[in-house]
């Protein structure tokens, strides 16, 4: 059974790559956008050394990495299940011999693959060209950190498979689909870091799962976050993982009741 989920990852790679020339352009488009914020905190930090306990180095490294690291583990699996929930092809996932579920984390993990090694690669150099990005010099930083983005895309991918199943009972779900897209990008620390939020809504952010998509990875892998703190904020990566497998496995057990096919 491995072997087939290992075929699902090839054939979303290769899928992925018959539109590659659609990514040369992303390349361009995400360099320009993380250029356009440095900029913007270049003004913002002006004279001052340091701001959210980030210097402007730490910043314009942060803001690479983060968007960079966004090219991996974003995917559109949660529109990919609402169209085969709402047009009835789900159907026949209920008696094939593999788990739905998986399957869709496989597509993911194959295009997440695609992205690292033809976007993320490629454009985090063409930055690193243009811009001051401080990289770390310590080799386990850069272990520890790709495991971290790992785990990124597993907590993204699952936050995508728990609003895409929500189809089965909302029937129209695209408004959570925007609306779980903004609290990602927002939330998540992407478009600002979480140490800028003001002290009670960083509380709240912190019992959230979002900051364990964005914020952890690319503070650990800027120097924001050191020593025994980086292992405690993996295991809020992996916690959120174990909990995330809970509302994936009650859901897909209640759409069982639920299934129809619109318009059918």
């Amino acid at each position: 059974m491995h072997r087939a989920y290992i075929e699902v990852i090839r054939m979303r790679f290769l899928m992925m790559l018959a539109y590659r020339v659609n990514y040369y352009s992303g390349i361009l488009i995400y360099a320009l956008n993380i250029g356009s914020y440095y900029f913007v905190y270049k003004a913002i930090y002006g004279d001052q050394a340091v701001i959210g306990g980030l210097t402007l180095g730490q910043m314009t490294t942060y803001v690479a990495i983060s968007w960079m690291g966004r090219a991996f583990y974003f995917n559109n699996l949660d529109r990919e299940i609402a169209n085969e929930i709402r047009d009835g092809s789900v159907a026949i996932q209920f008696i094939r011999p593999y788990n739905y579920i998986f399957v869709k984390m496989m597509q993911g993990l194959g295009e997440g693959v695609f992205r690292l090694l033809l976007f993320t690669t490629p454009g985090m150099i063409l930055i690193w060209l243009l811009l001051p990005i401080q990289f770390p010099t310590d080799p386990s930083l850069w272990v520890i950190y790709l495991v971290m983005l790992f785990f990124s895309f597993l907590i993204n991918t699952q936050l995508n498979i728990i609003t895409g199943l929500f189809a089965f009972f909302l029937e129209n779900n695209e408004g959570l689909m925007r609306m779980k897209r903004v609290a990602v990008d927002l939330f998540s620390g992407l478009i600002i870091p979480i140490s800028f939020f003001p002290g009670w809504s960083k509380s709240i952010l912190e019992w959230l799962p979002f900051q364990a998509i964005t914020y952890l990875p690319s503070a650990v892998f800027t120097g924001k976050i050191t020593g025994n703190a980086i292992l405690q904020n993996f295991g809020v990566q992996v916690l959120w993982f174990l909990l995330l497998i809970i509302p994936i496995y009650v859901l897909w057990v209640k759409s069982k009741t639920r299934l129809f096919v619109q318009g059918g």
